[in-house]
């Protein structure tokens, strides 16, 4: 894979949909402009271009502008810190750092707290990103007392990374303040979206580097139907082993770096 040259084709009829995305329940219908060819988490408005370097390489990073009352947990400096403590293999060819704010309609009905793409547009040319998404002031989480099997692991996942709930009648309610926000999409989010690069590395990259388009196309076909449980048991476990050698490094937690 070669991010510079990233063929376009490879943009093929599951980008951008439910498929592609992951640690999400998007099953938000976005409409798309017939004007661009640009999908929405492509269109920003007044984004700001700076860089940041992870194993030697400089990496795009693309910052929008904020809505009033939102903010970015977060900074570009905080993310180098991480991805340059994991091992540069799990980046390899890794291409743009995105920090977007979502339409208030994605809000609503498909909240997240970051994304994985495969082939993100940038300068017309496409390469895999990791976006992390701006969070409303005051945020807060909601979990049944009836929980699926998958909520319950999230759940925890949310309890151990110190988001503090409180049990009424109906459910679970946590308020997310800005640290707590931090720990999530730093120490958890990223990392969890790294992880399914990773898979998505060994599944349809390494196998082979030079080939027939046809191939690639079938082996990411074949990434892309493996259930969605096997993709984030993957990812899990990916940034629970990440977060805990880097706990054991020192390396996290720290303060904002700006």
């Amino acid at each position: 894979m070669k991010s510079s040259t990233w063929n376009p084709t490879k943009r093929n009829r599951n980008i951008g949909t439910s498929k592609q995305g992951h640690g999400q329940n998007n099953k938000l219908l976005i409409p798309q402009p017939f004007d661009t060819s640009k999908l929405f988490y492509e269109r920003f408005n007044k984004p700001e271009i700076n860089s940041i370097h992870v194993h030697g390489r400089e990496i795009p990073v693309i910052v929008e502008q904020l809505n009033i009352n939102h903010y970015y947990s977060c900074t570009p400096a905080d993310v180098a810190v991480i991805l340059n403590h994991l091992p540069q293999i799990d980046l390899e060819e890794f291409g743009v750092l995105v920090f977007r704010q979502p339409k208030k309609k994605e809000q609503i009905l498909s909240p997240v707290w970051g994304r994985l793409i495969y082939s993100f547009e940038f300068r017309n040319k496409y390469y895999p990103a990791i976006i992390l998404e701006a969070l409303p002031y005051k945020k807060k989480l909601k979990f049944t007392k009836r929980q699926t099997t998958e909520l319950e692991k999230e759940f925890n996942h949310l309890l151990n990374d110190g988001v503090e709930f409180i049990l009424d009648k109906r459910e679970y309610v946590a308020e997310i303040n800005e640290e707590t926000a931090r720990s999530i999409q730093l120490y958890r989010t990223l990392l969890h979206e790294v992880g399914h690069y990773v898979h998505y590395l060994e599944q349809v990259e390494r196998p082979v580097y030079e080939e027939d388009i046809c191939e690639w196309e079938k082996r990411f076909e074949l990434y892309l139907n493996i259930p969605v449980q096997e993709k984030e048991i993957f990812a899990n476990k990916y940034a629970d082993t990440a977060k805990r050698e880097l706990v054991q490094k020192n390396i996290i937690p720290f303060n904002r770096l700006d």
